[in-house]
């Protein structure tokens, strides 16, 4: 066997002639040495970065106030079906008509303003957490699942508490799938 291991010239040799393993003079690593520390070297041959998320705000606070408008909409037709169509005294007594008294208009601007804190959260989750979503969608759930057993604790008849109820489960998830949906678009890689 001509060419085995160790005698030179073939796979797994170590020929002391072959430039390929033999370590750079002292000379060529000063020199390596010396651009390193040269600020346009070291701008040159910066490694690549991953994308940044960032959030087109303008985008996401638009679909925020139409959610809050939303929101209010369906606190106020879940009013209306209630009264109008269930025939039950929910937002008043049954003398103030199919829309109720102020707790109506009161249900509406907080649905607004719980739309709105929704909107506010979810720009904060964008730029200070990683799958903010995913935090948003608990959060919000969760403040849904407290505000629609709340009115249930209460003393007022049956039929008023499981309707406040409901109305508030489809306020939360009205506000949940919009916002949520609209922080997912309003996130952008730069």
């Amino acid at each position: 066997m001509a060419g085995g291991y160790g005698s030179g010239g073939g796979y797994g040799t170590w020929d002391r002639g072959d430039e390929t393993r033999r370590l750079p003079d002292h000379d060529q690593y000063q020199q390596y040495g010396e651009q390193y520390g040269d600020p346009q070297y070291a701008q040159e041959y910066e490694p690549p970065r991953a994308p940044k998320p960032s959030v087109d705000a303008g985008r996401l606070w638009a679909a925020g106030i139409a959610t809050a408008i939303v929101a209010a909409l369906v606190a106020m037709v879940g009013t209306l079906i209630v009264r109008a169509v269930l025939r039950i005294a929910f937002n008043g007594p049954a003398s103030s008509g199919a829309l109720g008294d102020s707790r109506t208009v009161l249900l509406c601007v907080l649905s607004a303003v719980a739309a709105l804190a929704a909107t506010g959260l979810a720009h904060l989750l964008l730029v200070s957490t990683p799958r903010p979503m995913t935090y948003l969608t608990w959060i919000v759930g969760l403040v849904t699942v407290v505000a629609a057993l709340l009115p249930l604790l209460g003393s007022a008849p049956i039929g008023e508490r499981v309707a406040n109820s409901v109305i508030h489960l489809v306020i939360g998830l009205v506000i949940s799938s919009l916002v949520a949906g609209a922080g997912a678009s309003a996130r952008r890689m730069r």
